[in-house]
């Protein structure tokens, strides 16, 4: 009795091939279960983008505060911080402090 060739006979033939199981085998576990998994890289990849974006918003915010500190750094600097700042004003002076709907909008939202 001779066998008759299955229709998935021609695709199940490469498989037959231990070096073949073995090179899936492999492609298997490095993918999926390894320690370098791809998934893991994958994760890891999008923490250092997280972490690199983290680090250019602190170097903007350092020199914002370094720019801040330099105007700081003299009597004039600091007069106008206070009143900008604080609402500090000289003798005999008046302020008067214009306040517009959309910047009570974002006091509100800030508190």
């Amino acid at each position: 009795m001779a066998k008759t060739p299955s229709k998935y006979s021609k695709y199940l033939k490469p498989f037959k091939n231990v070096f073949v199981l073995i090179l899936i085998i492999f492609c298997v576990w490095m993918l999926f279960f390894d320690t370098h998994s791809l998934f893991l890289h994958r994760e890891l990849n999008k923490e250092i983008n997280k972490l690199e974006e983290e680090k250019d918003y602190y170097k903007n915010e350092i020199e914002k505060d370094n720019k801040e500190l330099k105007s700081l750094s003299n009597d004039e600097g600091v007069e106008k911080y206070g009143r900008e700042h604080y609402k500090m004003k000289k003798e005999n002076e008046e302020i008067y402090i214009i306040e517009y709907e959309d910047s009570l909008k974002n006091k509100k939202s800030n508190e």
